[in-house]
């Protein structure tokens, strides 16, 4: 653990509740459905998995990484039809993609 530069800390496993950090992901979970959801809440579950990857995939800089990084040991890659219409969309909106 010291050579990855990691703190070792000792949880008891009999109460998750103690630890802060279990909370931090969620609420940040939560306000990622949120804003997905809008004003709409039945519509949550639908949105559930967009929210779940939009989590998921989004750098964290306490650990420096990606949380599908940090699981998987790669950087996650969109489907290529998806990176393909994500690629045509940024050109039709007239972006520059060198600066983007």
């Amino acid at each position: 653990m010291q050579k990855y530069g990691v703190t070792h800390h000792l949880e008891t496993p009999d109460h998750p509740q103690t630890s802060g950090q279990v909370k931090v992901s969620n609420r940040g979970l939560k306000r990622i459905l949120e804003r997905a959801v809008g004003k709409n809440h039945t519509s949550w579950s639908d949105k559930l998995d967009d929210a779940l990857w939009a989590f998921r995939t989004t750098y964290r800089t306490p650990i420096g990484c990606t949380p599908y990084k940090l699981v998987y040991g790669k950087a996650y890659h969109l489907p290529v039809e998806l990176e393909h219409k994500a690629y045509w969309a940024l050109k039709h909106a007239n972006f520059d993609l060198n600066t983007a």
